[in-house]
C-alpha cells in the first residue's frame, strides 16, 4: 500500500529500509536515505516530505558535511527548521515562498548557533497544482526530465566545479570525475550563506521532479539519472536508482564514477 500523508514524513539520519512511496501534492513521491556503504558511523543526510493539501507540499534534502562535525545535526536541524516553518506559517499561497526562505534563513541561524562548525546543503521545492518551484543553497540537486528524456531543469551545484560547467570551462563528463568536486562554497551554517531561488516550472503530466544529495550525482552521470527516472512506474524507476548507485558506490570500475557516500533522494511525478 501506498501511505497518504496528512502530516510531514521527516527521516533525520536514519537509514530507510528500501524506498518509501506516498501519495503526495496529487501525485506520487518515492524517497530513500541511507548511510555509505561499509559506513559504522551515522547518516548524514536528511530528508522531508511536508504536505500542505490541495495539492501543494514541500520536498527537501538536505546533506551534511561530513568532513565538518556534527553534520548529522546540522542536515537533522535545518530539514525540521523548514518543516515547522511551512506547516505554521506556509500552506495557504502565496506565503509559500516567504515561509521556506524564512525557513532556510531559522535553519542557518540555528545551525551557527551550535557552535560546532557543522554545515549542511539543502535543496528544496515547493509544489502547488503541478506548479513547482526550487529553492537551494550547496550542491544538493534538483533534476526535472520529461518522459522522452529532456532535461527541463537542473540546479547549479554552489560550487567551483559546478560553476565551471556553467560557464563552460568544464564539460560535466569530466566535472564528475574531478578531485575537486567535493569542494562546495554555498551551506547552511555560515554567514554568507545564500539561498537561490529557481524559477516557477509547470510540470506535465508524466514529467519527472528529482532531489538528491551529492551522494547520487557524484556516482551517476546526469543522463543516466534521467535514463532511470523518466519512464515506468515512480517506485520502480526509484528503486533502479538506488540500485544503479549503489552498485557504483560498491564497486569501482575504470572510467565510471566511484564515491561511496551517504545518499539521499526523493523522486516526485503529478498523477
Amino acid at each position: 500500500m501506498v501511505a497518504i500523508l496528512t502530516e510531514p514524513e521527516l527521516y533525520l539520519g536514519v537509514d530507510i529500509d528500501g524506498v518509501a512511496s506516498f501519495h503526495f501534492a496529487n501525485g506520487l513521491a518515492c524517497a530513500y536515505t541511507g548511510r555509505a556503504p561499509g559506513k559504522e558511523t551515522d547518516n548524514e543526510d536528511a530528508l522531508g516530505l511536508i504536505p500542505c493539501g490541495n495539492g501543494a507540499g514541500v520536498l527537501v534534502v538536505a546533506d551534511g558535511l561530513g568532513g565538518l562535525p556534527s553534520g548529522k545535526q546540522a542536515s537533522s536541524t535545518a530539514v525540521t527548521q523548514l518543516s515547522h516553518n511551512v506547516t505554521a506559517n506556509g500552506c495557504e499561497h502565496p506565503a509559500f515562498r516567504e515561509a521556506i526562505l524564512d525557513g532556510i534563513e531559522q535553519a542557518n541561524q540555528s545551525v551557527r548557533e551550535q557552535g560546532s562548525g557543522a554545515g549542511t546543503t539543502i535543496a528544496v521545492v515547493e509544489i502547488e497544482n503541478r506548479n513547482v518551484r526550487p529553492y537551494h543553497v550547496g550542491d544538493s540537486e534538483i533534476l526535472i526530465t520529461g518522459q522522452r528524456g529532456k532535461i527541463k531543469h537542473q540546479t547549479i551545484s554552489h560550487s567551483p566545479v559546478g560553476y565551471a560547467v556553467e560557464a563552460g570551462l568544464m564539460e560535466a563528463g569530466d566535472a564528475i570525475h574531478n578531485e575537486e568536486r567535493h569542494l562546495v562554497s554555498n551551506i547552511i551554517g555560515t554567514t554568507e550563506m545564500r539561498v537561490e531561488v529557481g524559477p516557477r516550472i509547470t510540470l506535465a503530466p508524466l514529467d519527472t521532479l528529482l532531489i538528491a544529495s551529492d551522494g547520487l550525482f557524484d556516482n551517476l552521470h546526469a543522463g543516466e539519472i534521467k535514463d532511470l527516472i523518466r519512464t515506468g512506474p515512480l517506485p520502480v524507476a526509484a528503486e533502479k536508482l538506488l540500485q544503479a548507485c549503489r552498485a557504483r558506490m560498491n564497486q569501482f570500475s575504470d572510467g565510471q564514477p566511484h564515491k561511496p557516500d551517504d545518499l539521499a533522494f526523493i523522486l516526485f511525478r503529478p498523477v
